[in-house]
């Protein structure tokens, strides 16, 4: 049996993915001009995850390592209008509206009448914030967790603080690496939803030893009868 659901906010619970790939195929646009070659551009994908450690994850991040590639590529030569494009680009991208996947709120409330939910995201913090409060799903969360990475050790903080037994815990997202993984290797549960758009970083291969409370669902309108099935709610 369960004692809190945890769900992940971005390409879980509403779109996210997308803006990433528009600002991308945008920013591959203004490069093309340079006379760089396709491998020179496409090394942005490497040199965002390098920067990871110095900037952490979202919309920021990915801005800053768009600029610094920018400069790098170009050895300084880039057109100041081309560095304020990409920052309109980066203020678009955080003021995206948001928009919540098909049976999300439906599900949360089929759940919170007899759980407490959690969400833990990772990401800019007011960014977050924002897209927390505007998706219109905060009423039905008992807890907000924004962190800057999802691996065992922040699970496990998170679990303290919350007096939460790991194999009473169930986490719910689109990413093996950060929603799936660490909270099985605290012997929690977690349910991955496979056909939610995911970044290739998010997407480690499942060891077949993290197999034991590993569920799978299509999507969020296939979670509910999932949980059911494999006997981890109350009836």
């Amino acid at each position: 049996m369960i004692d809190w659901i945890a769900f992940d906010a971005d390409d879980t619970l509403w779109r996210n993915e997308e803006y990433y790939l528009q600002g991308r195929d945008e920013f591959f646009k203004i490069l093309a001009k340079y006379d760089l070659s396709p491998e020179q551009i496409s090394e942005f994908d490497r040199f965002e995850v390098a920067n990871i450690p110095y900037f952490g994850y979202g919309v920021m991040s990915f801005v800053l390592s768009m600029i610094e590639l920018a400069i790098d590529l170009t050895a300084g030569s880039i057109d100041p209008r081309d560095i304020q494009h990409i920052i309109q680009l980066g203020k678009r991208m955080l003021t995206h509206e948001v928009v919540v996947f098909q049976g999300v709120e439906e599900l949360l409330k089929s759940l919170a009448g007899d759980y407490p939910l959690m969400m833990i995201t990772k990401g800019d913090l007011f960014h977050q914030q924002r897209k927390i409060e505007e998706s219109g799903l905060r009423t039905y969360f008992k807890a907000l967790e924004v962190v800057s990475e999802k691996d065992p050790s922040v699970y496990a903080e998170i679990l303290r603080r919350h007096q939460i037994q790991p194999d009473r815990f169930l986490m719910i997202g689109n990413s093996l690496r950060s929603d799936v993984l660490p909270v099985l290797e605290l012997g929690g549960w977690a349910l991955h939803l496979v056909d939610h758009p995911t970044w290739s970083h998010e997407d480690d291969p499942l060891a077949e030893s993290s197999q034991e409370r590993f569920l799978e669902a299509e999507g969020i309108p296939q979670v509910y009868d999932c949980l059911m099935e494999a006997g981890v709610l109350q009836e």
